[in-house]
């Protein structure tokens, strides 16, 4: 049996599942006050795999059309710029549109307060019925939550629309993106620019070692094992190669 610093006892094997956390008062205040920001982790598996696999599948396409070395370094280098930028605009595009989206909806909420105070107090009412309140209980939630605007709007936010509590950042979203795109796309690249022998093979080993890898970090944040995770996006990465190369060797000239 393990202690929590909260003085409660709990299996061993619950105590060290991944994710998990501290459960005393101080613990609980600072992992809240550190969940206001929106984690980035989507936009850097995002453009860390396509980073790799359009980066790889450029140099997979050239060499089974039995092109020079050079054509692979031209034409991957252009790549991990102008693919990396298109899919941080691309990123950024799509968070700004969820980030207006949700300004629209909080301009919505704050003039259906301001003239429909009641209804949107029934509102409330019904979504923490739904939590399980009942009687002074709920009612007092309501009178409390909807003495105070913002805070209001918020639960209306995440109950009724469906929304994160933290608003999106399209920068940062990008910038993640963008950066994550370059660091793994370059990863293919790096054995033809630096001559070493046998370059595609290990380019090829260079690449599936990304794959895995992103695979395996991201595993922290999911209930599989790390080396699960890590095969299944390699076998994702090496089937989009795969495909490349094939089809590139339908053109060897």
């Amino acid at each position: 049996m393990t202690s929590l610093n909260a003085g409660f006892a709990v299996p061993g094997h619950v105590a060290g599942m991944k994710g998990d956390h501290g459960h005393s008062k101080e613990d609980i205040a600072q992992r809240l006050a550190g969940s206001n920001g929106s984690g980035r982790l989507r936009d850097a598996v995002y453009g860390g795999i396509d980073g790799a696999v359009t980066t790889f599948a450029i140099a997979a396409g050239v060499e089974g059309a039995g092109f020079s070395q050079g054509v692979i370094i031209a034409l991957g280098i252009a790549n991990v710029l102008a693919d990396g930028f298109s899919m941080a605009a691309a990123n950024y595009l799509g968070t700004k549109a969820d980030l207006d989206d949700r300004r629209r909806l909080y301009k919505v909420e704050k003039r259906h307060i301001r003239d429909y105070p009641e209804g949107e107090r029934e509102e409330l009412r019904q979504i923490f019925q739904e939590l399980g309140l009942s009687g002074e209980v709920l009612e007092g939630a309501v009178q409390s939550v909807s003495a105070k605007p913002e805070k209001w709007i918020s639960v209306m936010l995440t109950s009724e629309y469906g929304l994160a509590p933290a608003e999106p950042n399209p920068v940062t979203a990008a910038l993640t993106t963008f950066a994550a795109f370059m660091a793994a796309g370059i990863v293919p690249l790096l054995p033809f620019m630096l001559g070493l022998p046998d370059p595609f093979l290990t380019a090829a080993l260079a690449t599936g070692a990304v794959f895995f890898g992103i695979g395996a970090s991201k595993s922290a944040w999911s209930l599989a094992p790390w080396w699960k995770s890590g095969l299944e996006t390699l076998a994702i990465g090496s089937c989009a190669a795969a495909v490349a190369y094939l089809a590139g060797s339908l053109f060897r000239v």
